[in-house]
């Protein structure tokens, strides 16, 4: 990892594995549902908190999640609930740790309807990535006429912990929005994994 690489500004001076994270995976486009929807639960659990906290506790989150597995944690249950909150390896927060059970339900009841959640969600976005053209951090929005929407139809589909700003930092994160900034290494490469679906 070359440290003198020209970056986004929020990637720098907090940790080594908060840069690895920017430069191995924000931004680039994931088209699996395991990948959404582990981004999905741990979105969630950032709600409040900054995403530092929350990458830091990724593999407790892992083992807590059953490998982020949704049709397993779709069947978790009230032992599992209190077994959550005694977990000091996550946040734990019981209207987080219930919403990423019954919002694994709703991400199971949306593959059923579409075949698989990356399909529901690129098509959002016809299966292209929206690439912005930002050169300071400052012009990077928190919300976006797409995030309103996305999140307003999980809502109606039953999601929680899915407001706008939280979608925002989804789409940004597994590439349905490209936001690295126009002098970011990053930003060119995520545009080359890009193929669209299908």
């Amino acid at each position: 990892m070359n440290g003198d690489l020209p970056r986004c500004d929020w990637s720098r001076g907090v940790s080594a594995a908060y840069l690895a994270y920017h430069d191995e995976e924000w931004g680039r486009p994931v088209r699996n549902d395991a990948g959404q929807f582990e981004f999905l639960l741990l979105e969630s659990a950032q709600a409040g908190l900054s995403w530092s906290t929350v990458l830091h506790k990724r593999a407790a989150y892992r083992r807590a999640f059953a490998g982020f597995d949704p049709e397993k944690v779709a069947r978790f249950n009230r032992r599992s609930v209190a077994r959550l909150l005694a977990d000091p390896g996550i946040i734990r927060n019981r209207l987080k740790v219930e919403a990423a059970i019954s919002n694994a339900r709703a991400f199971l009841a949306i593959r059923d309807e579409f075949g698989s959640f990356t399909d529901y969600l690129w098509d959002f976005v016809d299966g292209r990535p929206v690439v912005n053209r930002w050169r300071t951090q400052g012009e990077v929005p928190a919300t976006t006429p797409l995030s309103d929407r996305v999140s307003k139809d999980l809502k109606a589909r039953g999601f929680r912990f899915v407001g706008s700003t939280i979608i925002y930092a989804h789409l940004q994160a597994t590439g349905l929005v490209n936001d690295h900034l126009l002098g970011c290494f990053r930003r060119e490469e995520c545009i080359a994994e890009s193929a669209p679906v299908g």
